[in-house]
Order: structure tokens, then sequence, then C-alpha cells
């Protein structure tokens, strides 16, 4: 069979491409992982010693477990007020229409687009004039503007792929909207429930910008310490926490990986 000699070079040309990009991307994992087990005096790679040390360090110094600590419950609170607003929004985006709807949604999926620290400048100068600026509180409403469009175009993608013929069927049935979708509704979108929680979780716990211009000194949240150490002291923490982050990521990627090749596909 004749073969294009063109289509091979071609082929090469991109296999070769593939890996290029695939390696810039590894290469922070390369470095940082093996660096998590290294000595507890210097950030060195690749290291001279291996050890669990640096983790130890972190789970017992009350420096970077308070910030952990912040994280968790503003990743929470966000991730909380973000399902409750957006699963009903983007079932509503998904299933009607209504005057005004591109704008609506459109507003909504604006942080999308707007750079981060211009969003970030913003809700300081807001939180500051409501007087709740450096609190638990507005570190969580400022973490929901950069959660909440991610969780409804995960809610939207999910009803897209529902039956309807079941939620009119539960409506002639004399079922009410709400619980129609309660009871017809939600059961179906589980997978993206899951999936839009731990990415919203995710999205919060790893936010730096937001955190910075919001965070107090009672509030600092574990990516800021992060970023702080950094700016101040080249902690050898930093690695140990770094490769964690990117643990938590993983797990939360492959578990989205799997409910989306476990979600049945509705006609």
């Amino acid at each position: 069979m004749f073969r294009d000699p063109h289509a091979r070079r071609y082929r090469a040309m991109g296999t070769g491409l593939a890996v290029i990009v695939y390696v810039f991307l590894l290469a922070p994992l390369v470095v940082t992982v093996p660096m998590a087990f290294g000595p507890t005096n210097t950030l060195a790679f690749p290291p001279t010693s291996y050890s669990l040390d640096l983790f130890r360090i972190f789970f017992n110094s009350p420096a970077w477990l308070e910030p952990l600590f912040v994280s968790i419950k503003v990743a929470l609170g966000s991730t909380a007020l973000a399902m409750l607003a957006g699963v009903p929004a983007g079932y509503w985006i998904a299933r009607h229409q209504f005057l005004g709807k591109g704008l609506i949604a459109g507003i909504i999926m604006s942080p999308l687009v707007v750079p981060t620290i211009v969003t970030a400048l913003g809700l300081y100068f807001y939180f500051s004039y409501l007087r709740i600026s450096a609190t638990t509180l507005s570190l969580v409403l400022g973490h929901v503007m950069c959660t909440l469009p991610y969780v409804i175009l995960m809610i939207v993608a999910g009803v897209n792929k529902l039956d309807r013929n079941l939620e009119f069927g539960a409506e002639l049935m004399g079922a009410g909207s709400i619980r129609m979708f309660l009871t017809v509704v939600l059961p179906q979108l589980i997978p993206s429930l899951v999936s839009a929680t731990l990415f919203a979780f995710l999205l919060s716990f790893d936010e730096v910008v937001i955190s910075w211009f919001l965070a107090g000194t009672s509030t600092v949240t574990l990516p800021v310490r992060m970023f702080s150490a950094l700016e101040w002291e080249v902690s050898p923490v930093i690695a140990a926490v770094s490769t964690l982050f990117m643990a938590v990521s993983l797990l939360v990627c492959t578990v989205t990986i799997a409910l989306k090749k476990g979600a049945p596909v509705n006609g």
C-alpha cells in the first residue's frame, strides 16, 4: 500500500510537537515533587537526600495549618453557595427562554473573561464600602464570583443531556415544578453535581489573586501564605504544600473523569 511521505512527515512533526508540549506541562511536576521529599534546609533539585520531614513540618506548624483551615472553611462555604445558586440557575438557563436571557447569562459568565485582578480590586473596594473586607464572609463571597460560572456551565451541560420527556411526564402526573426538579432532575444530575462540587471546591481552595486582595491578618488562605513565603522567605515547605495541592487536583480530576465516563447518556 502506497503511503504519502509528506503525511508521515507531518505525523512525525505533530507527534514531536505534542511531546514538547507534554514535557513543558509536566516539567513543574518533575521538579517540584522530588523537592518535596528533599532536605529541610534548602530547595534543591535533585535533592541531596530524601525524607518526609517537609510534610511533618507542614502538619506540625500552626503557621501553615491555620491558613489550611481557613482555605478549607472558605472553600466549603463558597462551594455551598455556588451550588445553591448555580444548580437552579443552570437548570433555568438550560430549560427556559426568557427576556434578557443572553444578557443575564453573559453577566453571570463575565468573571470568566474579566481579568481576575480587576475583579479582585472591584471586590476589595466594594467590600470595604460594606465594611466586611478582610473577613471570612468577604472571602467566601469573593470566591463565589469565580466558582459560580463554572458550576453553571457544568450544570447546563448536564441538563442538556437529560431526557425532557421524563420532566414532562412528571408534570403531567401532577408534580409541581419544585417537586419535579427535586425528584426527577436532581437524581439524574448526580454525576454533574458531584463534578461541579469538586471543581468549585478546588477552584476556591486554589484561588490566590482574590484571596490576596480580601484576606486579613486572621483570614490568610493557604495560597496567600505560600505566595508570602515565596516573597519573604524561600521556605522548602512550599514544595511539600505544592505537592499536596497537585495530589488533591489529581484526585479531583480523576473522580470527575470517572463520573463522566460512568454517567448515562439520555436521548
